[in-house]
């Protein structure tokens, strides 16, 4: 079998990347700069596969993931990890001794947002930059040895770019936990041992566009009365004016059973706009991708 590639939100040792080992370590993993770069690769044919983060549990939803995937791509969902989260901060050895002596800290803005607290707490009005991912800003503090900067990344992202940590598990809640979605153009679910039993079907919808009364009760009829369970509902908006959304939903059932596809028609026929983004299954990883 050839090797694949698969692309992932970059540089080395970003969370996606420690996710990512875990379906492909044997694959060629190809890291990228932002998400959209990940999953227009896997739309293009560049990479067979991207992983990109989909939800946080503290900071919830990543809105550009979601856009891109109903606005920009034509890819499939076939598989999700799910990851616990630890955030660190971490200094160059060589520069930074002391807290007061850091001037800047660095990380991606769910980053910054979990450790919204003891940042406040600890450092105050030190100003805060955003990077597309933490091992970005670990890369970053690492090559500006010469500035009094920090980042707020994982431990293999200190160890990968020489770092040292100054204090550990500085975000602000135990859980913390993030869903990483698998994409590509291949609309087949990963079947590999230590997954889930529960298929979960990702789909987004808008509602009819005449607007009526009660049309948001009547799309969520079309789950109740077939016991579809929803695990997850959110609005996004569209882009076109305010006041206009679509939705995405998590529905616990695989896509191909009838009454799923029942589902999928009597929307239809209700006049939204479905587009589903396939059935798949979820891998948990009991090790904190730390």
């Amino acid at each position: 079998m050839s090797t694949q590639q698969v692309a992932f939100l970059g540089p080395e040792a970003s969370f996606t990347h420690l996710a990512t080992q875990v379906l492909f370590q044997h694959e060629k993993l190809v890291p990228l700069r932002t998400i959209p770069e990940c999953i227009e690769a896997v739309t293009s044919g560049k990479v067979d596969i991207a992983v990109v983060p989909i939800e946080n549990a503290l900071e919830g939803t990543v809105p550009l993931t979601i856009d891109y995937l109903y606005h920009e791509a034509n890819v499939s969902v076939i598989a999700e990890i799910l990851a616990p989260i630890q955030q660190h901060l971490m200094v160059h050895p060589s520069n930074v001794k002391r807290w007061e002596d850091i001037q800047t800290i660095y990380s991606h803005p769910h980053a910054l947002a979990q450790c919204h607290k003891y940042l406040s707490y600890r450092f105050g009005k030190v100003p805060l930059e955003q990077s597309t991912s933490t091992s970005a800003a670990a890369k970053y503090v690492s090559e500006n040895e010469q500035n009094c900067i920090a980042a707020i990344g994982n431990t293999s992202a200190a160890t990968e770019y020489g770092l040292q940590i100054m204090e550990h598990n500085i975000h602000d809640f135990h859980f913390n936990h993030t869903r990483f979605f698998v994409l590509s153009k291949m609309k087949k679910s990963i079947w590999q041992a230590g997954h889930t039993k529960q298929v979960k079907t990702t789909i987004m919808l808008t509602l009819p566009k005449d607007d009526r009364s009660g049309s948001l009760h009547q799309v969520l009829s079309v789950f109740a009365w077939r016991k579809l369970n929803l695990s997850k509902i959110e609005s996004r908006p569209l882009k076109t004016g305010l006041g206009q959304y679509f939705f995405i939903m998590d529905v616990l059932e695989d896509d191909q059973v009838p009454m799923m596809r029942g589902a999928m028609e009597e929307l239809a026929a209700l006049g939204c706009e479905v587009k589903s983004l396939g059935s798949y299954y979820t891998y948990e990883t009991k090790e904190s991708a730390d």
